[in-house]
């Protein structure tokens, strides 16, 4: 069963999406059907089970980024506009794709085909299984032992801006801006550490969100990260590719 919100203020366009809707998935059951900001806020303040939302951009009290910006929501949105200028606002707004007015059963089906996509993603890289199992498992490191050169010392995660591989080498920089070598990889150290402090932005890099000082959008669907801290040996940029962005931004929203 597909679970859906509709944000619509057009009568006519809010019914030819239930159509459509009802045409492509044979399961599909509208949760609600909200016609401004307002009750978009009130509604989804609830904490409502759904699957997908169907938002215009345009409502009748203002734009409907505002709600998102208001509420926290995890679920994904597909927008709807007859606009092409706030695309970029979209994807900031857990927006996983942006249609123009008219849709069409065609473009209807592609949104819902790449939702699926991204909930396939999410469920074989275990998302939903290592969030809620986090805190239920072995205890995490309070302490990493790490080495430079041939001296080993010990660490607290607290103090790690962020671990990031390199020919094959993972290291980590701490909030002095010193370089060490940590004898795991990414993924084990993704394990022992607190899901809440640390996110895997890429395959590249691990980051503490203390020293995250925000992010932006790069290459519209993209974010690209700025730390607190300066690291003179570290000219790479940090990049959160289009699938990982809502994730990144929910883990920056609940932190």
């Amino acid at each position: 069963m597909l679970r859906a919100i509709i944000i619509e203020d057009e009568r006519p366009a809010m019914e030819i999406l239930l159509y459509t809707l009802t045409e492509i998935e044979a399961d599909v059951r509208i949760e609600a059907v909200l016609s401004s900001v307002a009750e978009s806020i009130l509604y989804l303040s609830t904490k409502p089970k759904a699957d997908i939302i169907f938002s215009d951009v345009q409502l009748s009290d203002g734009l409907s980024f505002e709600i998102f910006k208001t509420v926290e929501v995890s679920i994904p949105v597909i927008f709807i506009t007859a606009h092409d200028e706030f695309i970029i606002n979209a994807f900031d707004s857990n927006g996983i794709d942006y249609l123009l007015k008219p849709v069409n059963k065609k473009e209807i089906k592609k949104s819902l085909l790449k939702y699926r996509m991204f909930e396939q993603h999410f469920i074989n890289n275990n998302y939903v299984i290592n969030k809620i199992a986090g805190h239920l498992g072995s205890p995490k490191k309070r302490r990493l032992i790490v080495r430079k050169g041939l001296e080993y010392i010990p660490l607290k995660p607290d103090d790690i801006v962020l671990f990031y591989t390199e020919n094959k080498i993972v290291y980590l920089i701490d909030r002095q801006g010193k370089k060490y070598q940590a004898d795991k990889n990414l993924s084990e150290l993704e394990e022992e550490l607190d899901k809440k402090n640390f996110f895997r932005a890429n395959r590249q890099y691990l980051l503490n969100i203390k020293f995250v000082r925000g992010y932006k959008s790069y290459e519209t669907v993209k974010l690209l990260v700025d730390l607190d801290v300066m690291i003179p040996d570290l000219d790479h940029q940090i990049i959160v590719s289009q699938e990982t962005a809502p994730l990144f931004r929910q883990w920056m929203f609940n932190a």
